[in-house]
Parts: C-alpha cells; sequence; structure tokens
C-alpha cells in the first residue's frame, strides 16, 4: 500500500523583515507547506488575498510602520485562518482580533510548527 499524500498547506507569509521572512519560509518548506509570498507590505498582502489559494497565514502585526487590521479583517472576512506573529504581545493586535492566537516573536521553529498543526491542520 503506498502512503497517503497529503496536499501541501498553502500559507500566506505576511512579514517585512527579510531575513526573517527568509528564516520562516524555510522552515515552512519542509513541513510540507507552500508559502505565499512572502508580502512586506500591507498593500502585498492584500494583492495575495485577492488572488485566492490560500489556506492559512501567518501575520505579522506591523508592516514598515503600517498596521495589518485590513489584512486580519480581509482573511477573516474569507473564513481564512491566521496566527499573528508579533514581538509586542496581544496588547497590540487589531481590536476586532483580539481572540486570535499568537506567536511571540521571537520564537522557535517548534512553536510555529505546534501553532500550525493546532490552528491550521487541526491536530
Amino acid at each position: 500500500m503506498e502512503p497517503v499524500q497529503i496536499k501541501p498547506l498553502r500559507i500566506l507569509l505576511v512579514e517585512d523583515e527579510p531575513l526573517v521572512a527568509m528564516a520562516i519560509e524555510d522552515s515552512l518548506e519542509v513541513q510540507n507547506v507552500v508559502v505565499i509570498g512572502p508580502a512586506g507590505t500591507v498593500a502585498e498582502a492584500m494583492d495575495l488575498i485577492a488572488k485566492g489559494g490560500i489556506d492559512a497565514a501567518l501575520l505579522d502585526v506591523t508592516l514598515r510602520g503600517e498596521r495589518v487590521d485590513s489584512v486580519a479583517d480581509a482573511l477573516s472576512s474569507r473564513n481564512i485562518p491566521f496566527v499573528f506573529t508579533t514581538g509586542h504581545g496581544a496588547a497590540g493586535l487589531p481590536t476586532a482580533h483580539q481572540d486570535r492566537p499568537v506567536l511571540t516573536k521571537p520564537f522557535r521553529e517548534a512553536e510555529m510548527n505546534d501553532a500550525i498543526d493546532q490552528y491550521f491542520r487541526g491536530a
């Protein structure tokens, strides 16, 4: 019997720090994840969301000084699950999304993988 092929998870990566984005992308690619992006600005994130094909997102709270409230709203309106990645804690989250899960920066690869399994794969 052949192993069942699991469809890769398509995760939008919204992160404005290039080195952080590269590290996250490298970690995701070995976890059966297709990385969409990374998007370093709100406009880029909104364009990628509009194109569709996203299963979930990792969302930094501030991109080059701009808050991502509109990105969170767009993901929420499409029922796309997301986890915030921030060093500012829950107090810095958009008011409408205070109940969303948070990965506090700096986070370890294992913490990110656990969050993906828990919030995106339902494991």
